[in-house]
Formats: C-alpha cells, structure tokens, sequence
C-alpha cells in the first residue's frame, strides 16, 4: 500500500454530508507529491490552451495566406471540436486502462503530431485535418486532470486544486499571446506552432521522467496502483451504472453552466484577437497585449473562486451554494458584460467589459466540476466527466462559427461583433441560471443511494 493509500484507509470512511466523499476524505493529507502532480497538470493545461490561442492570434495571416472570409475562417476554427466529444468520451473510458501516467504522455505526443504539419506551408484541407486531430486528442484532457484532482485532494481542497490545474487554461495564452504574436510578426505564423511542438516534446520528456513510479500508474504485465486517496466511502455507498448518473439533475446542471463557460472560451481563444483587432481598432502590436488582460485576470478569479467555494463548505453552507449557484453567480456576470459592452461606444469603458467578461469562464471548469466529483463513484468519474465535455464540446463547435456567420452578414464589421457577442450573452445568462438551479450535489447524492438501496434490495428478492 502506498503512503497516500495508507493515509486514506487510516482516515476512516464516513458517509459525509452532501459532499460525497465524507470523513475519510475530508481528514486526508495532501502532500508536496500531490501539489508537484498539480504543477505539472497545469503546465499540461496551458500548452493545451496555447495552441489553442496560437490559431486565433494566426487569424488574419490564415485569412491573408489562404484567401479566407470571416465565416469560412470561424468554420475552421470550430473544426477543433468536430471530434473533440468523441474524443472525451471515448479515449476517457479506454485511459482508465492504461492509468493517467501513461495517458497524460499519449495525449501530449498527439498534440505535437497533429501539429507538426502546420509548421510549414500548407492548405486549408491540412489546416481543417490537423485542427480535428488536435481536437480529438484534446477531448479529455479536462477530463483526465480532473479525475485526478479528484483522487488526490479532499472534499473541502478539490476545488481549490482544480482551480490551479484549470488556471492553465490562462495561463496558456496569457503567456503564449505576447510570445508568439512577436514570434508571428518577426517570422509567420507557421513559427509559432514550431515554438509549440517544442515545448510540448519537452514536457512529455519531463513528465515521463517525474512520474515514474507513481501511484495511479501501470507498469508492465501489472494492473495499475490504487489512486491516492481514492475515496472507498463513495464506491461502497452508491452502485449504480453511469446511466443512472447521467439522468440526474446534477449531470444536466453541470452540462449547461459548463456550456456557457465554453461559449466565452471557444470565443476568446478564436475571435478575442480579431475582435480587438478589427472591431475596436486596436493595432496588431497593442493587441498582443491586451488580449493577455482577460487570462490575467482569469487566473485572480479562477483560484479566488476555488477558495471561496472551499469556505463555502468549511463555514456550513450546501454544496449546492458552494458549487452550483456560486458558478451560476459568476457566469451571469460575465454574460451581462457581454451584453454591456455591445451597447457602448469604443474607449475605456468597453474595453474594461470586455476582459470582464472574458475572464469569467474557467469557474465552471473548476468549482461546478468540484460540485460533481462531491458525489461521483470514482470507477464513473472518466465516463461522467467524459460526457459533460461531449456535451458542452457543442459551444466550440457552434460559437466561433455562428460569429463569424454574423459578422459577415452585418453592414460594418463593428455591428456585426455587437450583434454576435449580444446573443452570446444572453445565451450565457439563461444557461448559467438554469445550470446552476440543477447542479445540487447533496439532492443528486440523496437519489442515488435511495436508486442504490432500491437495486440491493431488488437482488437480495432475486436470490430468494
């Protein structure tokens, strides 16, 4: 048994009181190995949200290089998610045999080789191709960071250190933006992904080398280690198929606040450039820099957020406050500035609603996920998690696509930026409402153990 097992088991298993996991968890350590793994899973997040960042700041050279319009350049941007739900789903379900080692690795060597073809000249058919291959390998790379989060941190911490994995998602392109706008500039736009295969190759290098011997992982002709601090109370108490856990409230309320965080991602990753770009005025060199504004901040919120949904819990309050209407709180914020700063003229102010609204997305990738892993069996939680990305994979694939389909049919460029991020805002204020309404840890936990109690008693009447 390893020290983190041992821990775990010494702590007792409790049933807890809504937030799933219960005592055992609660009392658990978290060492310094468990904060090295969350160092590197964010250094793992930023380079997926780098390259990511790297095709919208590339926007306006593909548009020049290959004679693109505002819609057609909006439909190769979402080819990134055309098989980015198929990918969570089905590569989450087959990496629990292989342990997340292994599988952290295999997913960052993809990602450089779906790249690799974009480091020199190419065509839109290679540039489309490339983007659903990164997609697809990308799918559950959430997924994978926060099963992980959830095995090696307590009820009460879980937010928190998801929230420092998921700062990645801002720290990606708050460091990538300056550096390969200039890169970029100085060179093409091809540089920029040579800059990112690097990188990448160099961290599956690192990563190899750091988790060796790990817990969680599988050496060869041997089964996989038990996770750290796998929560043992939850798997006794509630046995149910994954079905069962896709139909309850939580699922769905988990599915709509995290669509609504990824229509303000899928935008500012694809379109935030642009839109400073060609819809605010701002020149290719100041928009390097502002557009790294939304990510700095995100991060203030992000781990600010994971702290006060852990007080939350701590001082007494329901994890349904605590997770869902906390995300529900945010993400409405963050919807009324969209719609704010399409009603105000160009200057300061619109500029302040704007990173004010894009910096309000990863909440619902850390707290409204922590709400989840509060009552998930663990053996669930690469399917679950896997579905939730499948469903609000669908705001990549709509989003950047529908914008730039509105741009082109408004009369100037401004309007049709106005006209575009109007709808999206109001469309992230009535999904965050009715997501956060829904997602309610300690009523879905509640269903599942009557349904778990219903299915033992149904068993013991079989064997009669």
């Amino acid at each position: 048994m390893t020290a983190h097992a041992a821990s775990q088991a010494a702590a007792g298993t409790g049933t807890g009181d809504g937030d799933g996991d219960g005592a055992a968890n609660a009392k658990a350590k978290v060492s310094a190995k468990d904060w090295w793994i969350i160092g590197l899973l964010l250094a793992f997040f930023t380079l997926n949200f780098a390259d990511k960042a790297a095709i919208g700041l590339a926007a306006p050279d593909l548009e020049k290089d290959l004679g693109l319009t505002a819609a057609q350049y909006g439909l190769m941007s979402s080819a990134f998610f055309w098989l980015f739900a198929a990918g969570a789903v089905v590569l989450a379900l087959f990496f629990r045999r292989i342990g997340w080692r292994w599988s952290a690795a295999g997913l960052m060597v993809a990602w450089v080789a779906s790249m690799a073809p974009l480091t020199v000249p190419t065509t839109v058919g290679v540039v489309i191709a490339s983007r659903m291959v990164l997609g697809f390998f990308e799918g559950p790379a959430h997924a994978l960071c926060q099963s992980v989060v959830a095995d090696r941190f307590p009820s009460e911490r879980r937010a928190f250190a998801g929230a420092v994995v998921n700062a990645g998602s801002s720290v990606g392109p708050l460091v990538a933006t300056p550096v390969l706008t200039w890169v970029i500039v100085t060179w093409t736009w091809h540089a920029a992904f040579v800059v990112l295969v690097v990188v990448g190759a160099v961290w599956a290098v690192l990563w190899l080398v750091v988790t060796r011997r790990e817990p969680g992982t599988r050496s060869r002709g041997s089964a996989p280690d038990p996770a750290p601090q796998a929560p043992a109370g939850l798997d006794r108490d509630i046995d149910v198929p994954l079905t069962s856990l896709l139909r309850t409230g939580s699922f769905w309320g988990l599915a709509l606040l995290s669509f609504a965080g990824y229509l303000i991602s899928s935008l500012k990753v694809s379109w935030l450039p642009s839109f400073l770009h060609d819809g605010m005025g701002y020149s290719r060199g100041t928009v390097g820099l502002l557009a790294t504004l939304p990510y700095g901040l995100a991060i203030v919120v992000l781990l600010t957020a994971g702290l006060v949904s852990g007080r939350m819990l701590k001082a007494g309050r329901s994890a349904w406050a605590a997770r869902g209407l906390l995300t529900m709180g945010y993400l409405c914020f963050a919807g009324v500035a969209m719609i704010a700063f399409t009603q105000v003229p160009p200057g300061g102010l619109q500029l302040a609603l704007v990173v004010a609204a894009f910096s309000i997305n990863s909440v619902a990738f850390s707290v409204a996920f922590a709400g989840a892993a509060d009552f998930l069996p663990r053996r669930h939680r690469p399917g679950f998690f896997g579905c939730v990305i499948a469903a609000y994979s669908v705001a990549g694939i709509v989003a950047p696509w529908l914008l730039g389909v509105i741009v082109d049919a408004a009369d100037t460029v401004s309007q049709g930026y106005a006209d575009g991020f109007l709808v999206v805002g109001i469309t992230i204020c009535v999904f965050a409402v009715a997501g956060g309404l829904l997602l309610n840890p300690a009523r879905s936990r509640a269903a599942l153990l009557a349904e778990t109690a219903r299915r033992g008693a149904a068993a013991v009447e079989v064997t009669r």
